[in-house]
């Protein structure tokens, strides 16, 4: 499996990049932000993830290993391939994807070019019951208590676990955002993000 590559940047189109590494060239379809880190550039890196299907091999990139961690969440989602997940990454960074995820948010999702109303509630569904599942792992085994959040913060919670923090590190950057006194789930959540 190829997870990274860091090399020459031989070209870019708007939505692949060519990068040179060991005198191979790997042809990258990357999401916007990961283009964006390249612009300009002679030399750059991306953490990639490589499909390997009967009619091809594709090599995806992003621009960090946040943004693979949510691609691999997405393309999980039943209906969800690749290509889209790239483009739902491309329409909107990871901080309000998580809040449109954690929030319900359908109409947000559904803005996504290509991306219909069924599979943005599919999405919801199934990535919320997802993290919420490997939340009650690590209480289950007696490895760590379950930290309590408020009301209302459970949402931010799973947001923030579907971006692959640990539940400690999710409710203690909450605690921390609420402190400072953001109200909202998406204050929360964009607050504890810089605080991580």
């Amino acid at each position: 499996m190829i997870g990274y590559l860091k090399g020459k940047i031989l070209s870019l189109t708007a939505d692949t990049a060519l990068i040179e590494t060991g005198g191979v060239g790997y042809e990258v379809l990357c999401s916007a932000s990961a283009l964006n880190e390249l612009s300009g550039k002679s030399e750059g890196e991306v953490y990639t993830y490589l499909q390997v299907r009967e009619d091809g091999i594709s090599l995806y990139g992003f621009s960090s290993p946040a943004e693979k961690n949510m691609f691999l969440k997405l393309v999980s989602v039943s209906g969800v391939g690749p290509k889209m997940g790239i483009a739902v990454l491309s329409g909107m960074d990871i901080n309000t994807l998580a809040v449109a995820i954690a929030s319900s948010d359908v109409k947000r999702l559904s803005a996504v070019k290509g991306l219909g109303k069924k599979t943005a509630e599919r999405i919801i569904l199934e990535l919320r019951e997802k993290v919420s599942a490997t939340a009650e792992v690590p209480a289950a085994k007696g490895a760590a208590p379950v930290l309590p959040v408020q009301d209302g913060d459970e949402d931010a919670v799973v947001a923030l676990m579907s971006l692959g923090f640990t539940r400690a590190e999710s409710v203690g950057a909450i605690q921390k955002a609420r402190a400072e006194g953001a109200s909202t789930i998406e204050e929360v959540i964009r607050a504890a993000l810089k605080n991580m």
